[in-house]
This record gives C-alpha cells, sequence and structure tokens, in this order.
C-alpha cells in the first residue's frame, strides 16, 4: 500500500489537487493499493490513517513535501511513534529531484515564458529549518540545469526566510533584468501559491499539480522504499541464521 501524506489546504482546489495527483499514480500503477492523508487542515489525517491500517499488511508512507524540514523530521516520525503501526516504512521527500525541475520547466512553459527570456524566481514555501533552505536552493539549480538557457534561478521564500519572491523579483528588476519569471514550487492552489501569485513578474507559473512526471516521482519514492524494506529484511533474515547456526550443536563424529 502506498499511503500518501500531505501537508493539507484551507483551500478545497488545494485538496482537489492532491487527489487529483494521486489517481495519476493509480492511473500509473494499476492494482496498487494509494490512499491519502493530512497532516493539517484536511480530512483524514495521519493519525486517522494510520489508524486504520491493517497489522498484517506493509505499507509505504510518501509524504508529498518537496524537501526536508519540520514536518518530515519531527511531525511525520512524531505520528508514527505514537501509533506504532507495524510493517510502515516511512519514503523520503519528493524533492530535490530531476523529475521536479521537469515538472518547474513544464509549468513555466505553460505560463507562456519563451526559453532563456530572462531569471527566474523559485517560489517556495519556505521554513526556518536550514535543511529545507538548502534543499530549495538545491532544487533551484537543478531547474537552471533544467531550462539550461543561462538564465539564473534565484530561489525566493514564502516565509520564515529571505528573499521573499517580491523581494527577489524586485532585486533583478533592479539589476536590469525586465523580463523575469516566477516558478511556483508549490503542489497545488492555495494561500502559498497565491502569495507567490503577487509579484511584479511577467509570467508566474502554475503550481506542480497532477502531472504526470510528479506522479511518477511519487511512484519512485514508493519503489525505492520497497526495495530498503526488501533489503532490510533479507539482512534481518542473514543476522538470524547466522545467530542460529553460531548457536547450532555441531554434529557428533563417529570414532571407528
Amino acid at each position: 500500500m502506498l499511503l500518501a501524506v500531505a501537508h493539507g489546504s484551507r483551500d478545497p482546489a488545494g485538496v482537489a489537487t492532491t487527489r487529483a495527483l494521486l489517481e495519476r499514480v493509480r492511473a500509473q500503477r494499476p492494482g496498487l493499493d494509494v490512499r491519502c492523508c493530512f497532516l493539517d487542515l484536511a480530512t483524514p489525517s495521519l493519525p486517522q490513517a494510520l489508524a486504520r491500517l491493517r497489522d498484517d499488511r506493509s505499507a509505504v508512507l510518501v509524504p508529498l513535501l518537496l524537501g526536508t524540514g519540520y514536518h518530515l523530521r519531527v511531525d511525520i516520525p512524531g505520528a508514527l511513534a505514537a501509533a506504532r503501526p507495524p510493517h510502515v516504512r516511512l519514503a523520503p521527500a519528493l524533492g530535490p529531484d530531476p523529475l521536479l525541475a521537469a515538472v518547474l520547466a513544464d509549468r513555466l512553459a505553460e505560463s507562456g515564458r519563451p526559453a532563456g527570456a530572462g531569471p527566474v524566481v523559485l517560489a517556495a514555501a519556505g521554513s526556518s529549518d536550514p535543511a529545507a533552505v538548502t534543499d530549495t536552493r538545491r532544487m533551484a539549480r537543478l531547474l537552471a540545469a533544467r531550462l539550461a538557457d543561462g538564465r539564473p534561478v534565484v530561489p525566493g521564500y514564502l516565509s520564515a526566510a529571505r528573499p521573499t519572491p517580491r523581494e527577489a523579483v524586485e532585486a533583478l528588476h533592479a539589476d536590469g533584468h525586465q523580463h523575469v519569471a516566477v516558478a511556483t514550487h508549490l503542489l497545488g492552489p492555495g494561500f502559498f501559491a497565491d502569495r507567490a501569485a503577487g509579484t511584479a513578474a511577467r509570467w508566474t507559473s502554475a503550481p506542480l499539480g497532477a502531472h504526470d512526471t510528479l506522479a511518477r516521482l511519487v511512484a519512485a519514492r514508493y519503489d525505492r522504499a520497497c526495495l530498503d524494506l526488501a533489503r532490510d529484511d533479507r539482512a534481518c533474515e542473514d543476522r538470524t541464521y547466522d545467530h542460529a547456526a553460531r548457536r547450532r550443536p555441531e554434529p557428533a563424529i563417529a570414532r571407528g
């Protein structure tokens, strides 16, 4: 089972986008049980979803989070520790990843930005967690490599860090760049997406949304966690066998 956990949103369109993305995962992986839950602002919650798991069935928890931060380091492990579900494996965050750069590039093209038109501000949610800030910087480099047009990609943070996307766009304008684009590095519509659209950029892309490449990335995180789980199971079996072998008495030797 793939249990996806998203941040959640008060905006029904944001929740609908998450569910639409998982429909694409189901279409790519027929027969895989794909379920959804949320950390906040929508139901079912992560604790509710964990409580519904059967004791005899393994599951992979795939965070629909775009980088490492407080949710991945504290909130989700805390929920797992409280629920103590058997046979649950936690997958890594979705980003940074080249597949995310591919989706961002597609959304920029859809916004009308021509290739090489000018610099790009990567508008991310932001975090006080240094690891999350580092992930956003890495994602900016991956997007620049994907665009391959020689234009810089500058990180902007919608909360908790600086510069904000608005500040980043203004700084680029002040440096003489007339045509600036904003790449919205968010899963779906909502409060942060509205803020990302409130800059003086010429083009602003839509959020990542229900994109087939993003669905592939979700499935890839599931596959990676399954491989890690299988490897750990084999290692456990090997250790059990070695321990038993060391304790097994030596066969008696017949003496003539």
